[in-house]
């Protein structure tokens, strides 16, 4: 039988994965203003690309390949959503719409092929990479929706994240005493938990100005990436446990 190539659900991976989408959106900030914008999404993209490659050459979850691949995806995500804006022109409404369109794109090419959505059956290549395509279009997603709220709609970083929050308390609520379906509860917390971590990133790192703390873009990535190793390290750790326990 086939290996499972994502991790199981638990608190740890919610935890873990609104850090990959809050320090995403910081590096993402710092990179782009550190260096020439087109370089630092060149790098974005190689970096990607190459955690990509990592992910996709396993034969089962293996935890640093898969939270790296996240972690590349939280950055080159941001990093996409954000070429729309600054770098075209395009309204977060709309930006926020195509990404909209292009997840629901993907669910149905996913559900077509496959006949199912659920991340307890990405054990083939073809359901791996279309979970990495969702992924993908969750994160831009989020991205151009946290952004819209807090600058379009002028309700600030702060604001925004409380809002998304509170979103979030949706799936779990519905899943946990109102029966909502494991799919639909999964993937909505998923796509949830990208505005959350990107709107309090923003907060922590953006001026006073705009409406946050001003503790910088490049520390709060930087503090947020050692919390996600710290994370990473102690799920390897039970991962071996584990395995052994099985031996």
């Amino acid at each position: 039988m086939a290996l499972s190539r994502v991790p199981e659900v638990a608190a740890i991976f919610w935890v873990t994965k609104a850090l990959t989408t809050a320090m995403g959106e910081s590096a993402s900030d710092f990179l782009v203003r550190a260096m020439p914008p087109v370089l630092a999404v060149l790098i974005g993209a190689v970096a990607f690309a190459i955690a990509m490659v990592i992910q996709l050459r396993a034969q089962r979850y293996v935890v640093w390949r898969y939270w790296f691949a996240v972690s590349m995806v939280g950055v080159f995500g941001t990093m996409a959503a954000d070429v729309l804006h600054v770098g075209l022109g395009i309204p977060y409404v709309v930006s926020t719409a195509f990404f909209a369109v292009s997840l629901a794109a993907v669910f149905v090419l996913w559900s077509a092929s496959e006949k199912t959505l659920s991340i307890h059956s990405i054990r083939t290549r073809r359901r791996e990479l279309f979970y990495w395509a969702a992924v993908m279009a969750t994160f831009a997603l989020g991205t151009a929706a946290g952004d819209m709220v807090a600058v379009t709609f002028h309700l600030g970083f702060l604001t925004a994240g409380l809002l998304f929050t509170a979103v979030l308390l949706v799936p779990a609520i519905g899943y946990r005493w109102f029966g909502m379906n494991g799919v639909l509860a999964f993937w909505f917390a998923y796509v949830m938990t990208r505005p959350v971590g990107a709107s309090f990133a923003d907060w922590l790192g953006v001026s006073p100005e705009r409406g946050g703390l001003g503790l910088g873009s490049g520390r709060v990535a930087l503090a947020l990436a050692l919390v996600i190793v710290a994370l990473v390290v102690r799920m390897t750790f039970t991962q071996r446990a584990e395995r052994r326990t099985l031996a």
